[in-house]
């Protein structure tokens, strides 16, 4: 067991395993918060990432599926396009709505965008091209998945305490291994 916990693939392994769980725990922790602080106001190379919290867009989108919405000017958003924005009225203010576009209307060359939820009866509001985040272009599995995993609470010690206290625990043995060969060494 010590052969292999010194050999020389296991380390590599080792350290390539530990920098790609922080390079992913500090891009995910980033893009939220930034979402978070900026009231979703900053993207990402014109990305935004929307976590999807109500049935209404069943059954193209579930609750906890992770969307990816580009920003895109007003006039290349056509009926049938799936957008996130800013609610500003009602029981949508200030929520990001994901919905379908039903309607598009242009008033003095300002879009205004009739949209709904695939599972509502009702249509939305009247968003305006200002409240418009981005139409959304991809739904990321892989990010979903971790997203629905990460969200119970056996999954969130599963995927993200354990791997911190693997990469902690690792680090102490490895600086205590390493000075108990020094000593070793020195004598």
């Amino acid at each position: 067991m010590k052969k292999i916990f010194e050999s020389t693939t296991f380390k590599i392994f080792s350290i390539i395993f530990k920098v790609l769980i922080w390079i992913c725990l500090i891009a995910f922790v980033i893009s939220v918060c930034m979402q978070r602080f900026s009231n979703n106001r900053l993207s990402v190379f014109n990305f935004r990432m929307f976590t999807v919290v109500s049935g209404s867009m069943k059954p193209k989108y579930n609750i906890g599926d992770v969307l990816i919405a580009k920003e895109i000017k007003p006039e290349d958003i056509k009926v049938g396009d799936t957008i996130s924005y800013q609610g500003t009225v009602n029981s949508f203010k200030d929520k990001v709505v994901t919905h379908q576009v039903v309607g598009i209307e242009t008033v003095d060359g300002k879009y205004y965008f009739r949209t709904k939820g695939l599972a509502n009866l009702v249509e939305d509001p009247i968003v305006s091209e200002n409240q418009v985040y981005g139409k959304v272009i991809y739904k990321s599995f892989i990010i979903s998945f971790i997203y629905k995993i990460v969200s119970t609470n056996v999954g969130f010690y599963a995927f993200i305490i354990v791997p911190i206290l693997y990469i902690i625990i690792s680090e102490i043995i490895s600086t205590l291994l390493e000075k108990e060969e020094k000593k070793r060494n020195i004598q």
